[in-house]
């Protein structure tokens, strides 16, 4: 099926075609105090976070302008905080909290989210535990 074409910031562009680029900020590390044991909220552990987000850089490439697009370093800064944060049981509520924190961002149309939790009390040699969830706009 051929879609007519339009051409944004020098770009041609298939009309009906989503427009979601993807920014990814990867390996951040966090100090927390989550998890099911008590010895894991007292001594806490490091996590870390990826995010790879959707969001339409057309404009911000046209314009040059930082408030038309995510602001990568604010965004990190909110979700190290949101980790940070009141300790939870389980990664997979750890996963949401960032991704609602993402989410927030009028820009972000999707958002995936992977928690590694490379410390977590396994009772076997193992290299990562990681949960990665996938949001986006309703």
């Amino acid at each position: 099926m051929n879609h007519p074409t339009k051409t944004l910031a020098g770009a041609r562009v298939s009309a009906g075609t989503p427009m979601s680029d993807r920014l990814a900020v990867r390996g951040i590390e966090v100090l927390a105090h989550h998890g099911v044991f008590e010895f894991e909220r007292r001594e806490g552990q490091i996590f870390v976070l990826d995010l790879v987000l959707g969001v339409d850089t057309a404009a911000a490439a046209a314009t040059d302008d930082l408030s038309e697009t995510v602001d990568y370093g604010s965004l990190v800064a909110d979700a190290k905080l949101a980790a940070e944060q009141d300790p939870v049981d389980l990664i997979e509520t750890l996963a949401q909290r960032i991704a609602d924190v993402c989410l927030a961002r009028e820009k972000v149309e999707w958002v995936e989210v992977t928690v590694h939790k490379p410390h977590a009390p396994i009772e076997a040699t193992f290299s990562d535990v990681t949960l990665t969830i996938n949001r986006s706009r309703q």
